[in-house]
């Protein structure tokens, strides 16, 4: 198998912990680290020993003359995502960018029109739809033994304060443009991307943050004949539910990012009752209330509690050097996306924040 070459854009919290992390790991066996650009004189000296060969560049322009390039990774800041990839494109890139793909719809549709016009691929990296937790859920779905699912909760909370630039409006920043494109996406997943999929409720609000974006989020997403996603993304959380939760006509899922639990009935063991209409009582005469003791089943197991910064980076690496290579499909495309993001900005649209910077 022959490496692909690649260029990163930014070495900053993603570009370097968790692209770069897995450049240097056994499982990168798809790409070359050719070049790395970041403006900061300290980070390119850091890229040097890091990827050994590689030429680092202290702005992305400096990549507009080079030959030697399969791919262009783009982990700059949340707002320059749109323009840089733009601009990459044009000059006739293959591009990865990082989420947020975009601000609205209308720009990562743009992006998905430019790679067409241009005869170049556009990729988006949200690698948590390949996280055991995620996958792991969607295979005991697909078994049945949940039954029918009514409800799914996705609880991305702690108690934490951030006062950096991922706080800033003006940066795309907040916790729903930055965090948002995890769980939100896997609601999306959750709901087989309906095309009729919509927010029936959400509210955003400022709580910890030093900045004027938002650090708590509550967003409920539905579709017609499809289950309610409750998403909530909260920096007020101190005593946080587990990560998912699940619950279908016949039991309940429950996961954390490491291990998970399931309790379910069977059909046929508990044999349906008929209904009284009149008050139950007992066999003095005494009222009750409705109390039997189900029979049960439960399952649990232990997962990779860090695959969504390990396994799942290199799966979706893995994807993006055979779309090249093979021209196989990807998992998870631009446009699953891009109705991502039009989720997001619907939500910032309906609870606007006051801009302070």
């Amino acid at each position: 198998m022959k490496k692909l070459n690649l260029a990163i854009i930014g070495q900053g919290r993603s570009g370097k912990n968790i692209h770069g992390l897995f450049y240097n790991t056994e499982d990168n066996i798809y790409f070359n680290v050719k070049y790395v650009v970041d403006a900061d004189e300290f980070r390119r000296s850091v890229a040097e020993k890091l990827y050994p060969g590689c030429t680092t560049l202290a702005s992305y322009q400096e990549l507009f003359d080079k030959d030697d390039i399969d791919l262009v990774v783009n982990a700059s800041y949340s707002e320059m995502h749109y323009p840089i990839t733009k601009d990459l494109l044009n000059h006739k890139f293959n591009v990865m960018v990082e989420k947020p793909f975009g601000r609205n719809r209308y720009e990562c549709e743009d992006l998905i029109k430019t790679a067409k016009d241009n005869g170049v691929k556009v990729f988006v990296f949200q690698q948590t739809f390949f996280a055991d937790f995620y996958t792991n859920a969607v295979e005991i779905i697909k078994s049945g033994v949940l039954g029918e699912i009514k409800q799914v909760d996705l609880r991305y909370n702690g108690l934490a304060r951030r006062w950096d630039w991922q706080t800033l409006q003006k940066r795309l920043a907040g916790s729903v443009y930055n965090t948002g494109p995890h769980p939100l996406g896997l609601a999306l997943g959750f709901l087989d991307f309906d095309e009729n999929a919509k927010v029936v409720f959400s509210r955003l609000d400022k709580a910890l943050t030093s900045g004027d974006a938002e650090d708590y989020a509550k967003i409920i997403i539905t579709a017609p004949n499809k289950p309610v996603i409750d998403v909530e993304i909260s920096a007020i959380d101190a005593f946080s539910a587990d990560l998912l939760k699940i619950q279908g006509t016949k039991g309940t899922l429950t996961s954390t990012a490491g291990s998970y639990k399931c309790k379910y009935v069977v059909d046929g063991e508990n044999p349906e009752r008929p209904v009284e209409e009149n008050f139950l009582k007992d066999e003095k005469g005494e009222p009750i209330y409705c109390g039997e003791n189900l029979i049960t089943h439960e399952i649990s197991g232990e997962m990779n509690g860090s695959s969504a910064f390990t396994t799942a980076v290199a799966e979706a690496y893995k994807d993006v050097y055979y779309n090249l290579t093979e021209n196989k499909p990807v998992r998870v495309t631009p446009e699953m996306a891009t109705e991502i993001i039009a989720i997001i900005d619907k939500v910032h649209t309906d609870n606007p924040m006051p801009l302070i910077f």
